[in-house]
């Protein structure tokens, strides 16, 4: 392993200039495609490269190269890769339009996106992966707002919202996991606490949802449809229930589409192989992407980008509600940086565990602390996975997701709160066993 740098801010040059260059241009020309983000993240790449001269240009190079094949981002990539064969594979034999229909004949339109929200919290939480379960869902709420006058990114936000309910408490999650380990403490105590801290973000988000699809019309009746036409999404959601690996429930939704599509006449074998390159192929840009940002920022953390973030965050504490307020600043500023809330928690995750050691923080608090603050931040950024995959699959930008993303924006609020007034009210006794056995 590389031995620690010293923080150097001007490391986080890349990622300004990507954010500038990719906000900022569809900021002053109101249109987030003016800019695409493939160029930024190629621009700012470009510029990591350049830096720290010290280093030849061949082993900046390899290093960015092992940056793009860390694992996180190669199996991102991969689900990336299946989620796109089998959103096209259902779409092209016709489970888009008989999903919608069924739940125009059966769901009343005020819970249509309601329904999105909670059955990708049950997903996610049953995966353990907020982009199975944006790939399982996101064709849906597609569907849902292409027959209705529900806005797309409204149904796309509800999506990545129910994917980070999730993400942030499975306990099969990456994210959940890697807080646990870091902060030495148990999956059971961490899901605890955890759960308490989000529940009302999850409860007023179900409300707000209501309240703001209230007046939405569809605008179209149900038409005839075949139920069967729906199984691959069914399939898909019961064996995201049963904790299933996301590869074998990604594989086995496209298979069961072709079964479908075939037995019914809606494929041919030719033209079923052909919509499931389609699919993969329309998921290319995302590849690059995560390719690209995995690369540079590997580069900013050998630069000593990721250790400035954290001198700067940690060096003013004074008290243990300070202390727990830079453990969430600390994890929120590096997923701002990497896009990845996995990756910044293991990255933040040892220096909170000294932070929260030092001021007496629970362990089960500031593992919540890690895992709630990076997926609020995850489930915010438009250069992030989740966001990029939901709108890419609803043909929008990501940021236009921003206004309706309720869910990430109160789990962030629950957390502060939960700082603030000090919740959950922790037993002493508890804490101190856990300490005596770490």
């Amino acid at each position: 392993m590389d031995a620690v740098k010293k923080g150097s801010g001007l490391a986080l040059l890349p990622l300004v200039i990507f954010l500038v260059l990719f906000i900022g241009s569809g900021l002053i020309t109101g249109d987030f495609y003016k800019m695409p983000v493939v160029v930024a993240i190629l621009v700012a790449a470009a510029a990591a490269l350049l830096m720290n001269r010290k280093e030849t240009l061949n082993s900046k190079i390899e290093r960015f190269a092992k940056g793009a094949g860390h694992i996180d981002i190669i199996i991102m990539v991969f689900i990336f890769i299946l989620a796109g064969g089998f959103s096209e594979a259902a779409k092209g034999m016709g489970a888009v339009e008989a999903t919608v229909n069924i739940a125009l004949s059966v769901v009343p339109e005020n819970f249509l996106i309601v329904g999105l929200f909670v059955i990708g919290a049950f997903i996610s939480l049953s995966m353990g992966t907020s982009m199975g379960t944006i790939a399982a869902l996101a064709p849906i709420g597609a569907g849902i707002s292409g027959q209705t006058d529900i806005p797309m990114a409204l149904t796309m936000a509800a999506v990545v919202g129910g994917a980070m309910f999730g993400d942030n408490l499975s306990i099969i999650s990456d994210t959940t996991i890697a807080a646990v380990r870091t902060q030495q403490t148990q999956m059971r105590d961490k899901f605890k606490v955890n759960f308490f801290i989000v529940l009302p973000a999850a409860i007023v988000t179900c409300v707000i949802l209501f309240i703001v699809t209230m007046g939405s019309n569809s605008g179209v009746s149900a038409d005839s449809f075949q139920a069967v036409k729906i199984l691959p999404y069914v399939g898909v959601l019961l064996a995201a229930l049963l904790g299933m690996n996301v590869f074998v429930v990604l594989s086995g939704g496209i298979i069961l589409a072709g079964v479908i599509g075939l037995a019914d006449g809606a494929y041919t074998l030719s033209a079923f192989l052909k919509t499931i390159t389609d699919g993969m192929f329309g998921m290319s840009e995302l590849v690059f992407l995560a390719l690209l940002i995995g690369g540079t920022v590997e580069l900013i953390r050998y630069n000593g980008g990721i250790q400035y973030l954290l001198d700067v965050l940690t060096k003013n504490l004074r008290t243990k509600k300070g202390a727990e307020f830079g453990i969430a600043g600390l994890v929120s500023a590096t997923n701002l940086s990497t896009a990845n809330n996995t990756i910044s928690i293991i990255t933040a995750g040892p220096l909170a565990k000294q932070i929260s050691d030092r001021y007496g923080i629970d362990k089960r608090k500031s593992a919540s602390l890690l895992d709630i603050f990076s997926c609020a931040v995850q489930g915010l950024i438009p250069y992030g996975a989740q966001m990029l995959t939901a709108a890419k699959i609803g043909s929008i930008s990501p940021v236009s997701l921003l206004p309706y993303s309720f869910y990430p924006i109160l789990i962030a609020v629950c957390g502060v709160i939960a700082i603030l007034i000090g919740y959950p009210k922790l037993k002493e006794r508890k804490e101190h066993t856990e300490k005596k056995h770490a």
